[in-house]
């Protein structure tokens, strides 16, 4: 049973973008625990948590070291031209696959 996380931005919940960003970067780093966690598809502005500036890469890197695909949006990327640090491009097909195939999507 595939669990896919689906991130729309680059921070947690609406309001303060610096809490925003804060816990976003504690439920990474505690989502790995979350069974059968597969994925993270990212769109819009979260594809941003994959560059090489982002406050998050250090959980992000984890994620990916421990089995969890990393797929940001490609038209996301080339919109905020990013060039991610980790992760693996992706497109709309492989982002509904993914999604189509989970028996269990979290949105945050």
């Amino acid at each position: 049973m595939d669990t896919i996380v689906f991130l729309g931005q680059d921070q947690m919940g609406h309001g303060d973008r610096a809490l925003g960003q804060k816990i976003l970067g504690t439920f990474l780093k505690k989502a790995i625990a979350l069974r059968d966690f597969t994925a993270i598809v990212m769109v819009n502005s979260a594809v941003k948590l994959l560059a090489a500036d982002s406050p998050v890469l250090a959980e992000m890197k984890l994620l990916e070291e421990r089995g969890v695909d990393l797929l940001p949006c490609g038209t996301c990327v080339a919109h905020f031209g990013i060039t991610p640090a980790v992760g693996k491009v992706s497109d709309m097909d492989t982002i509904l696959a993914e999604l189509g195939k989970a028996a269990k999507v979290l949105s945050i």
